[in-house]
């Protein structure tokens, strides 16, 4: 049972991950990740939102929510991967504001969405 909730989860994690990448990067002119940073951006906070509100509590919710979609929604992998590309092409300054950026507001976004859980649920 733990492994299908964390498929079922991913199974909506990844194509959101993917539709959100697409969606932002085609509104933007810039070799900057912008779409990798905003699917990270969104995972954090969602995780930070369900930690907040459940904390460890039920663990099938953070099977689903937790490990499943924000799991396939945040890549470490495609934000590893760019910042190198960046920084292999020479735009060094933009692989370190994408790896600043990214661990920075990540955390903030975690941060920010358990606080704004706790203030509703608790």
């Amino acid at each position: 049972m733990t492994w299908l909730l964390v498929a079922a989860g991913a199974a909506v994690g990844a194509p959101l991950r993917y539709l959100t990448d697409r969606f932002v990067q085609a509104r933007h002119d810039t070799t900057f990740p912008w779409g990798t940073f905003i699917a990270n951006m969104l995972g954090s906070l969602i995780l930070g939102v369900l930690t907040g509100s459940v904390g460890g509590g039920d663990e099938r919710l953070q099977l689903l929510i937790g490990t499943g979609l924000c799991g396939a929604l945040t890549t470490y992998s495609s934000f590893s991967y760019e910042t190198l590309q960046l920084a292999g092409a020479g735009a060094r300054l933009y692989a370190v504001t994408n790896l600043v950026l990214t661990v920075t507001c990540g955390l903030g976004a975690y941060y920010a969405g358990g606080f704004a859980a706790q203030m509703v649920w608790v």
